[in-house]
Protein backbone atom coordinates (compact mmCIF):
# COMPACT_ATOMS: atom_id res chain seq x y z
CA UNK A 1 0.00 0.00 0.00
CA UNK A 2 1.42 3.39 -1.01
CA UNK A 3 1.91 6.34 1.28
CA UNK A 4 -1.08 8.15 -0.27
CA UNK A 5 -3.39 5.22 0.36
CA UNK A 6 -2.12 4.92 3.92
CA UNK A 7 -2.75 8.61 4.64
CA UNK A 8 -6.15 8.46 2.95
CA UNK A 9 -7.14 5.49 5.11
CA UNK A 10 -6.39 7.36 8.30
CA UNK A 11 -9.14 9.87 7.52
CA UNK A 12 -11.80 7.34 6.53
CA UNK A 13 -13.62 7.37 9.85
CA UNK A 14 -17.27 7.85 8.68
CA UNK A 15 -19.00 4.79 7.31
CA UNK A 16 -22.36 5.44 5.64
CA UNK A 17 -24.43 4.59 2.56
CA UNK A 18 -26.36 7.01 0.42
CA UNK A 19 -28.58 4.97 -1.88
CA UNK A 20 -27.87 6.62 -5.21
CA UNK A 21 -29.80 4.02 -7.23
CA UNK A 22 -33.06 2.19 -6.79
CA UNK A 23 -33.33 -1.56 -6.41
CA UNK A 24 -30.17 -2.30 -4.36
CA UNK A 25 -30.98 -4.30 -1.23
CA UNK A 26 -27.49 -5.04 0.13
CA UNK A 27 -24.21 -3.15 -0.34
CA UNK A 28 -20.73 -3.77 1.08
CA UNK A 29 -18.86 -0.68 2.23
CA UNK A 30 -15.51 -0.48 0.38
CA UNK A 31 -13.13 -0.41 3.36
CA UNK A 32 -9.49 0.01 2.33
CA UNK A 33 -7.69 -3.21 3.23
CA UNK A 34 -10.83 -4.25 5.18
CA UNK A 35 -9.46 -2.28 8.18
CA UNK A 36 -11.71 0.02 10.19
CA UNK A 37 -10.32 2.65 12.51
CA UNK A 38 -11.17 2.16 16.16
CA UNK A 39 -13.63 4.91 17.12
CA UNK A 40 -14.83 5.36 13.53
CA UNK A 41 -18.33 6.75 13.04
CA UNK A 42 -21.02 4.51 11.56
CA UNK A 43 -24.14 6.29 10.26
CA UNK A 44 -27.19 4.20 9.53
CA UNK A 45 -30.04 6.17 7.98
CA UNK A 46 -33.75 5.59 8.25
CA UNK A 47 -34.90 2.61 6.16
CA UNK A 48 -31.43 1.07 6.53
CA UNK A 49 -29.65 -1.45 8.71
CA UNK A 50 -25.95 -2.30 8.92
CA UNK A 51 -24.09 -5.51 9.76
CA UNK A 52 -20.48 -6.05 10.73
CA UNK A 53 -19.11 -9.41 9.57
CA UNK A 54 -16.01 -10.74 11.26
CA UNK A 55 -14.09 -13.56 9.61
CA UNK A 56 -17.18 -14.65 7.67
CA UNK A 57 -19.56 -14.56 10.66
CA UNK A 58 -22.19 -11.93 11.41
CA UNK A 59 -21.09 -10.03 14.51
CA UNK A 60 -23.04 -6.87 15.33
CA UNK A 61 -26.24 -5.52 13.77
CA UNK A 62 -27.15 -1.81 13.80
CA UNK A 63 -30.48 -0.08 13.23
CA UNK A 64 -30.93 3.58 12.22
CA UNK A 65 -28.67 5.98 14.16
CA UNK A 66 -25.06 7.15 14.55
CA UNK A 67 -22.55 4.92 16.32
CA UNK A 68 -18.96 5.29 17.43
CA UNK A 69 -17.30 1.95 16.85
CA UNK A 70 -15.71 1.07 20.18
CA UNK A 71 -15.79 -1.91 22.48
CA UNK A 72 -19.02 -0.52 23.98
CA UNK A 73 -20.89 -0.48 20.65
CA UNK A 74 -19.34 -3.70 19.34
CA UNK A 75 -20.16 -6.22 22.07
CA UNK A 76 -20.24 -9.28 19.83
CA UNK A 77 -17.10 -8.34 17.92
CA UNK A 78 -15.31 -7.51 21.18
CA UNK A 79 -16.24 -10.92 22.52
CA UNK A 80 -15.15 -12.70 19.35
CA UNK A 81 -11.80 -10.89 19.28
CA UNK A 82 -11.20 -11.02 23.04
CA UNK A 83 -10.54 -7.29 23.12
CA UNK A 84 -9.90 -5.56 26.41
CA UNK A 85 -11.09 -2.07 27.31
CA UNK A 86 -7.75 -0.56 26.28
CA UNK A 87 -8.04 -1.77 22.69
CA UNK A 88 -7.67 1.10 20.21
CA UNK A 89 -6.04 -0.46 17.15
CA UNK A 90 -7.67 -0.70 13.71
CA UNK A 91 -9.62 -3.89 13.23
CA UNK A 92 -10.56 -5.90 10.18
CA UNK A 93 -14.24 -6.38 9.43
CA UNK A 94 -16.70 -6.19 6.57
CA UNK A 95 -19.51 -3.65 6.80
CA UNK A 96 -22.72 -4.36 4.90
CA UNK A 97 -25.62 -1.95 4.54
CA UNK A 98 -29.14 -3.21 3.87
CA UNK A 99 -32.13 -1.28 2.54
CA UNK A 100 -35.30 -1.90 4.55
CA UNK A 101 -37.52 0.31 2.39
CA UNK A 102 -40.87 -1.11 1.34
CA UNK A 103 -40.66 -2.49 -2.19
CA UNK A 104 -44.03 -1.63 -3.72
CA UNK A 105 -45.83 -2.75 -6.86
CA UNK A 106 -43.69 -5.81 -7.53
CA UNK A 107 -45.28 -8.08 -10.14
CA UNK A 108 -45.75 -11.82 -9.91
CA UNK A 109 -47.25 -14.34 -12.31
CA UNK A 110 -47.33 -17.97 -13.37
CA UNK A 111 -44.97 -18.50 -16.35
CA UNK A 112 -46.72 -21.82 -17.03
CA UNK A 113 -50.26 -22.91 -16.09
CA UNK A 114 -50.49 -24.60 -12.70
CA UNK A 115 -52.67 -27.67 -12.19
CA UNK A 116 -55.05 -27.86 -9.24
CA UNK A 117 -57.99 -30.09 -8.32
CA UNK A 118 -61.29 -28.19 -8.59
CA UNK A 119 -64.56 -29.17 -6.90
CA UNK A 120 -66.63 -28.33 -10.01
CA UNK A 121 -64.39 -29.15 -12.98
CA UNK A 122 -61.97 -31.75 -11.66
CA UNK A 123 -58.34 -31.16 -12.64
CA UNK A 124 -57.90 -27.68 -14.12
CA UNK A 125 -54.89 -25.70 -15.31
CA UNK A 126 -55.04 -22.02 -14.48
CA UNK A 127 -52.90 -18.93 -14.86
CA UNK A 128 -52.76 -16.01 -12.45
CA UNK A 129 -50.89 -12.76 -11.97
CA UNK A 130 -50.90 -9.79 -9.64
CA UNK A 131 -48.73 -7.54 -7.48
CA UNK A 132 -47.12 -7.77 -4.05
CA UNK A 133 -44.96 -5.68 -1.72
CA UNK A 134 -42.25 -6.67 0.77
CA UNK A 135 -39.33 -5.35 2.79
CA UNK A 136 -36.12 -6.69 4.23
CA UNK A 137 -36.71 -7.28 7.94
CA UNK A 138 -33.84 -9.44 9.24
CA UNK A 139 -30.45 -8.54 7.69
CA UNK A 140 -28.70 -11.32 9.59
CA UNK A 141 -30.86 -13.98 7.96
CA UNK A 142 -30.84 -12.22 4.61
CA UNK A 143 -27.02 -12.10 4.59
CA UNK A 144 -26.57 -15.74 5.59
CA UNK A 145 -29.37 -17.16 3.38
CA UNK A 146 -29.53 -14.88 0.33
CA UNK A 147 -27.05 -12.07 -0.35
CA UNK A 148 -23.78 -13.49 1.06
CA UNK A 149 -20.48 -11.72 0.46
CA UNK A 150 -21.36 -10.00 -2.81
CA UNK A 151 -20.48 -6.35 -3.21
CA UNK A 152 -24.15 -5.66 -3.90
CA UNK A 153 -27.36 -7.62 -4.15
CA UNK A 154 -30.32 -6.25 -6.11
CA UNK A 155 -34.07 -6.50 -5.94
CA UNK A 156 -34.25 -8.20 -9.34
CA UNK A 157 -31.94 -10.99 -8.16
CA UNK A 158 -34.09 -11.59 -5.10
CA UNK A 159 -37.36 -11.62 -7.02
CA UNK A 160 -36.19 -14.39 -9.30
CA UNK A 161 -36.14 -16.60 -6.21
CA UNK A 162 -39.31 -15.13 -4.71
CA UNK A 163 -41.24 -15.79 -7.93
CA UNK A 164 -40.49 -19.52 -7.79
CA UNK A 165 -41.41 -19.63 -4.10
CA UNK A 166 -44.65 -17.79 -4.83
CA UNK A 167 -45.80 -20.17 -7.58
CA UNK A 168 -44.90 -23.29 -5.59
CA UNK A 169 -46.65 -22.05 -2.45
CA UNK A 170 -49.67 -20.81 -4.39
CA UNK A 171 -50.13 -24.23 -6.00
CA UNK A 172 -50.08 -25.93 -2.62
CA UNK A 173 -52.36 -23.35 -1.00
CA UNK A 174 -55.00 -23.46 -3.72
CA UNK A 175 -54.86 -27.22 -4.03
CA UNK A 176 -55.47 -27.65 -0.29
CA UNK A 177 -58.13 -24.95 -0.01
CA UNK A 178 -60.93 -26.96 -1.73
CA UNK A 179 -62.39 -23.65 -2.94
CA UNK A 180 -64.05 -24.01 -6.40
CA UNK A 181 -62.49 -21.96 -9.17
CA UNK A 182 -65.71 -20.00 -9.71
CA UNK A 183 -65.61 -18.86 -6.09
CA UNK A 184 -61.93 -17.94 -6.35
CA UNK A 185 -62.45 -15.94 -9.54
CA UNK A 186 -65.41 -14.11 -7.98
CA UNK A 187 -63.48 -13.17 -4.84
CA UNK A 188 -59.89 -12.48 -5.77
CA UNK A 189 -59.35 -10.48 -2.57
CA UNK A 190 -60.05 -13.57 -0.48
CA UNK A 191 -57.84 -15.63 -2.76
CA UNK A 192 -54.97 -13.12 -2.32
CA UNK A 193 -55.34 -13.20 1.47
CA UNK A 194 -55.22 -17.00 1.51
CA UNK A 195 -52.04 -17.08 -0.61
CA UNK A 196 -50.44 -14.31 1.49
CA UNK A 197 -51.14 -16.29 4.66
CA UNK A 198 -49.23 -19.24 3.21
CA UNK A 199 -46.36 -17.08 1.88
CA UNK A 200 -45.60 -15.12 5.09
CA UNK A 201 -43.56 -17.90 6.79
CA UNK A 202 -41.85 -18.76 3.49
CA UNK A 203 -40.58 -15.19 3.04
CA UNK A 204 -39.69 -14.85 6.73
CA UNK A 205 -37.31 -17.79 6.47
CA UNK A 206 -35.05 -15.59 4.32
CA UNK A 207 -35.36 -12.45 6.41
CA UNK A 208 -38.01 -10.89 4.16
CA UNK A 209 -41.38 -9.62 5.41
CA UNK A 210 -44.32 -9.90 3.00
CA UNK A 211 -46.41 -6.74 3.30
CA UNK A 212 -49.26 -7.30 0.82
CA UNK A 213 -50.23 -9.80 -1.87
CA UNK A 214 -52.94 -9.17 -4.45
CA UNK A 215 -54.41 -11.34 -7.22
CA UNK A 216 -55.39 -9.23 -10.24
CA UNK A 217 -56.49 -11.94 -12.67
CA UNK A 218 -57.17 -15.68 -12.78
CA UNK A 219 -57.79 -17.37 -16.11
CA UNK A 220 -58.51 -20.88 -17.40
CA UNK A 221 -57.71 -22.57 -20.73
CA UNK A 222 -59.95 -21.41 -23.58
CA UNK A 223 -61.91 -24.66 -23.92
CA UNK A 224 -62.80 -24.71 -20.22
CA UNK A 225 -63.73 -21.04 -20.30
CA UNK A 226 -66.20 -21.80 -23.12
CA UNK A 227 -67.77 -24.55 -21.01
CA UNK A 228 -68.18 -22.10 -18.12
CA UNK A 229 -69.75 -19.54 -20.47
CA UNK A 230 -72.25 -22.18 -21.66
CA UNK A 231 -73.15 -23.06 -18.08
CA UNK A 232 -73.68 -19.40 -17.25
CA UNK A 233 -75.93 -18.98 -20.31
CA UNK A 234 -78.07 -21.96 -19.29
CA UNK A 235 -78.41 -20.52 -15.81
CA UNK A 236 -79.54 -17.20 -17.23
CA UNK A 237 -82.24 -18.88 -19.38
CA UNK A 238 -83.70 -20.77 -16.40
CA UNK A 239 -87.15 -22.33 -17.09
CA UNK A 240 -87.26 -23.13 -20.81
CA UNK A 241 -91.08 -23.14 -20.86
CA UNK A 242 -91.25 -19.65 -19.43
CA UNK A 243 -88.47 -18.57 -21.78
CA UNK A 244 -90.49 -19.83 -24.78
CA UNK A 245 -93.57 -18.02 -23.50
CA UNK A 246 -91.53 -14.87 -23.17
CA UNK A 247 -90.20 -15.22 -26.72
CA UNK A 248 -93.78 -15.60 -28.02
CA UNK A 249 -94.91 -12.50 -26.16
CA UNK A 250 -91.99 -10.60 -27.64
CA UNK A 251 -93.02 -11.67 -31.15
CA UNK A 252 -96.65 -10.47 -30.83
CA UNK A 253 -95.85 -6.72 -31.05
CA UNK A 254 -93.80 -7.45 -34.18
CA UNK A 255 -96.76 -9.31 -35.70
CA UNK A 256 -99.05 -6.41 -34.85
CA UNK A 257 -96.89 -4.12 -36.99
CA UNK A 258 -97.53 -6.28 -40.09
CA UNK A 259 -100.56 -5.98 -42.36
CA UNK A 260 -103.75 -6.96 -40.52
CA UNK A 261 -102.29 -6.30 -37.08
CA UNK A 262 -103.12 -8.70 -34.28
CA UNK A 263 -106.25 -9.75 -36.17
CA UNK A 264 -103.90 -11.27 -38.73
CA UNK A 265 -102.72 -13.72 -36.09
CA UNK A 266 -106.21 -15.25 -35.89
CA UNK A 267 -106.47 -15.25 -39.65
CA UNK A 268 -103.13 -16.94 -39.94
CA UNK A 269 -104.17 -19.63 -37.48
CA UNK A 270 -107.40 -20.19 -39.45
CA UNK A 271 -105.45 -20.43 -42.69
CA UNK A 272 -103.15 -22.98 -41.08
CA UNK A 273 -106.11 -25.13 -40.12
CA UNK A 274 -107.50 -24.82 -43.68
CA UNK A 275 -104.18 -26.01 -45.14
CA UNK A 276 -104.19 -28.98 -42.78
CA UNK A 277 -107.75 -29.90 -43.92
CA UNK A 278 -106.75 -29.68 -47.58
CA UNK A 279 -103.75 -31.98 -47.01
CA UNK A 280 -105.96 -34.55 -45.27
CA UNK A 281 -108.47 -34.51 -48.16
CA UNK A 282 -105.68 -34.97 -50.72
CA UNK A 283 -104.31 -37.99 -48.86
CA UNK A 284 -107.78 -39.51 -48.71
CA UNK A 285 -108.36 -39.10 -52.49
CA UNK A 286 -104.91 -40.58 -53.27
CA UNK A 287 -105.67 -43.71 -51.31
CA UNK A 288 -109.06 -44.12 -53.03
CA UNK A 289 -107.45 -44.14 -56.52
CA UNK A 290 -105.12 -47.11 -55.83
CA UNK A 291 -105.90 -50.40 -57.77
CA UNK A 292 -108.18 -52.91 -56.07
CA UNK A 293 -105.59 -55.74 -56.21
CA UNK A 294 -103.03 -53.61 -54.47
CA UNK A 295 -105.64 -52.60 -51.93
CA UNK A 296 -106.52 -56.25 -51.20
CA UNK A 297 -102.90 -57.34 -51.00
CA UNK A 298 -101.78 -54.45 -48.93
CA UNK A 299 -104.82 -52.98 -47.33
CA UNK A 300 -104.20 -49.39 -46.44
CA UNK A 301 -104.95 -48.36 -42.92
CA UNK A 302 -108.29 -46.77 -42.49
CA UNK A 303 -108.15 -43.02 -42.31
CA UNK A 304 -110.83 -41.45 -40.23
CA UNK A 305 -112.38 -38.50 -41.88
CA UNK A 306 -111.54 -35.37 -39.93
CA UNK A 307 -114.39 -33.34 -38.63
CA UNK A 308 -115.15 -30.31 -40.74
CA UNK A 309 -113.49 -27.20 -39.50
CA UNK A 310 -115.16 -23.93 -39.91
CA UNK A 311 -112.98 -21.31 -41.45
CA UNK A 312 -111.72 -19.31 -38.54
CA UNK A 313 -110.39 -16.44 -40.56
CA UNK A 314 -113.92 -15.32 -41.59
CA UNK A 315 -115.66 -16.12 -38.29
CA UNK A 316 -115.54 -13.02 -36.05
CA UNK A 317 -116.76 -14.99 -33.05
CA UNK A 318 -113.89 -17.48 -33.37
CA UNK A 319 -111.41 -14.67 -33.81
CA UNK A 320 -112.73 -12.97 -30.66
CA UNK A 321 -112.43 -16.25 -28.74
CA UNK A 322 -108.84 -16.72 -29.94
CA UNK A 323 -107.97 -13.15 -29.01
CA UNK A 324 -109.48 -13.60 -25.53
CA UNK A 325 -107.43 -16.76 -25.07
CA UNK A 326 -104.20 -14.89 -25.89
CA UNK A 327 -105.13 -12.16 -23.40
CA UNK A 328 -105.99 -14.66 -20.63
CA UNK A 329 -102.60 -16.36 -21.06
CA UNK A 330 -100.84 -13.03 -20.67
CA UNK A 331 -99.39 -13.11 -24.19
CA UNK A 332 -100.87 -9.73 -25.14
CA UNK A 333 -101.45 -6.56 -23.18
CA UNK A 334 -104.80 -4.95 -22.31
CA UNK A 335 -104.21 -2.25 -24.93
CA UNK A 336 -103.50 -4.82 -27.67
CA UNK A 337 -106.59 -6.82 -26.70
CA UNK A 338 -108.91 -3.78 -26.71
CA UNK A 339 -107.58 -2.52 -30.06
CA UNK A 340 -107.93 -5.86 -31.85
CA UNK A 341 -111.34 -6.47 -30.31
CA UNK A 342 -112.56 -3.08 -31.51
CA UNK A 343 -111.30 -3.81 -35.03
CA UNK A 344 -113.15 -7.16 -35.19
CA UNK A 345 -116.39 -5.72 -33.82
CA UNK A 346 -116.17 -2.81 -36.24
CA UNK A 347 -116.01 -5.22 -39.19
CA UNK A 348 -118.80 -7.31 -37.69
CA UNK A 349 -121.16 -4.34 -37.20
CA UNK A 350 -120.22 -2.67 -40.47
Amino acid sequence: MGLGDFIKKQFIDILHWTEDSDGVLAWRYPVQGFEIQYGASLTVRDSQMAVLVNEGKVADVFGPGMYKLTTQTLPVLTYLQNWDRLFESPFKSDVYFFSTRLQLGRKWGTPQPITIRDADFGMVRLRAFGVYSYQLADPRLFYSEISGTRESYTRDELEQQLRNLTVATMTSALGASNVPFLDMAANQLLMGDKIREALVPVFARYGVELDAFAVENVSLPEELQKAIDARISMGMVGDLAKYTQYQTAQAIPLAAENEGGLAGIGAGLGAGLGVGQAMADAMKNSLALQPAAQSSANPAPAVSEPAPVAPVADDPEARLAKLKGLFDKGLISQADYDGAKAEILKKLIG
